[in-house]
C-alpha cells in the first residue's frame, strides 16, 4: 500500500516534472489541434482527465486481477486499447447528448483520444513502474491534469498571438510549435523539484 507521501510525489511528478506533453512528447495531436480556443481546450482537458483516470483504474484492475493470474501479461496492450476505446465511446455519447456545442467544437479530436498515445502510455507506465491500482489512478489523474494544464496554457497563448504582428513565415503552425517548444523549456525548470 502506498503512503500519502508516495502518492503526493507521483501527483507532482506526473503533472509537472514529467509532463506528458512537454517532457515526454505524448499526446501532441490533440495538444496542437484543440488548443485554438481556451474553452475547447478546457473541454478536451476534462475529457482526457476522465478517460485517463478511469482507464488507469480499469486497466490496473484488469492487469492485476485477470492478466497476471492467467499468465497472459503479453496481451496488456490489446486489452488496454480496448478499455480506452470503450471509455472514449462513453465520453463521446455523453458529450453528444449533454453538451452538443463542446462535442461539435472538439470534432475529430474527441475520437482521437482512443489513439492518443498519452492515454495508452499512462496505462503501460503504471504496469512498468509496478504501481498498484491506487497509485496508478493517481498517476493517471496527475498525468491528465498535466496535459490539461499544458493545453490550456497553449490555448491562452494562441488566443493572444492572434492579435500580434507575427512575421509571415511564422504564421500558423510554426509559431505554435515555437511556443510549445518554449513551454517545454519552461517546464524543464520543474525537473529539479523532485
Amino acid at each position: 500500500m502506498e503512503t500519502v507521501k508516495e502518492l503526493l510525489i507521483i501527483l507532482i511528478s506526473s503533472s509537472l516534472v514529467s509532463n506528458v506533453v512537454l517532457s515526454q512528447f505524448l499526446g501532441l495531436c490533440p495538444f496542437l489541434g484543440v488548443s485554438k480556443k481556451t474553452n475547447t481546450a478546457v473541454g478536451m482537458g476534462v475529457a482526457v482527465i476522465f478517460v485517463i483516470t478511469l482507464a488507469s483504474a480499469v486497466a490496473g484492475a484488469m492487469y492485476q486481477f485477470i492478466l497476471v493470474p492467467l499468465g497472459i501479461e503479453y496481451l496488456q496492450t490489446i486489452c488496454f486499447i480496448l478499455v480506452i476505446a470503450a471509455l472514449v465511446q462513453f465520453v463521446e455519447m455523453f458529450l453528444r447528448k449533454a453538451i452538443p456545442s463542446l462535442y461539435e467544437a472538439l470534432g475529430v479530436y474527441l475520437p482521437l483520444i482512443t489513439t492518443n498515445c498519452a492515454v495508452l502510455g499512462v496505462a503501460l507506465t503504471n504496469v512498468q513502474k509496478e504501481y498498484g491500482i491506487l497509485a496508478g489512478v493517481v498517476n493517471g489523474f496527475a498525468t491528465a491534469t498535466g496535459f490539461t494544464i499544458s493545453i490550456i496554457i497553449l490555448a491562452g497563448i494562441r488566443e493572444k498571438i492572434q492579435y500580434n504582428d507575427v512575421p509571415e513565415s511564422f504564421k500558423g503552425m510554426p509559431i505554435v510549435l515555437l511556443t510549445a517548444g518554449l513551454m517545454a523549456i519552461a517546464f524543464c525548470g520543474f525537473s529539479g523539484l523532485l
